[in-house]
């Protein structure tokens, strides 16, 4: 089994930092929901302002928010306006990986979804791989 990125928030901005909270990390649903990252799976989350690197749960906040609040422990991570990545992760077989279609948001500064990705891999045979970075939506010029 080998461990691969299944989803990823990446850029998002931090909303909040709440650290008299029992921990996690809350996010909008909605952006979840977008890539496919559910309510109390673990996720990792690299702070690119300063480079930490935790693992919490996702738990869900207000839909249409945009919020990313790092709560607990974790609030001590980041602070309000770090730019991170949140990914979430299984295990397959190398088999696999050719068909998995990890989803990607990037997002603008105020954390409104500026496009979807999507990682496309092809096994080639002979065990080896091709990779490229597909572009499914971009929401500006979707509004």
């Amino acid at each position: 089994m080998i461990k691969v990125v299944r989803a990823k928030l990446h850029g998002i901005r931090v909303t909040d930092a709440n650290l008299n909270y029992q921990g996690s990390i809350t996010l909008d649903p909605e952006q979840c929901e977008a890539v496919g990252i559910l309510p109390l799976e673990f996720v990792e989350i690299w702070n690119k302002n300063s480079g930490a690197r935790i693992s919490t749960y996702v738990i869900y906040g207000e839909r249409g928010s945009r919020c990313c609040v790092l709560n607990g422990s974790a609030a001590r991570t980041c602070q309000p306006g770090d730019e991170i990545i949140i990914a979430a992760s299984w295990y397959c077989q190398p088999t696999e990986v050719a068909t998995l279609k990890p989803r990607v948001l990037l997002f603008h500064p105020d954390n409104r979804v500026a496009k979807t990705l999507c990682y496309d891999v092809t096994a080639l045979g002979d065990g080896r791989h091709d990779f490229r970075i597909l572009e499914l939506e971009d929401a500006d010029a979707a509004a």
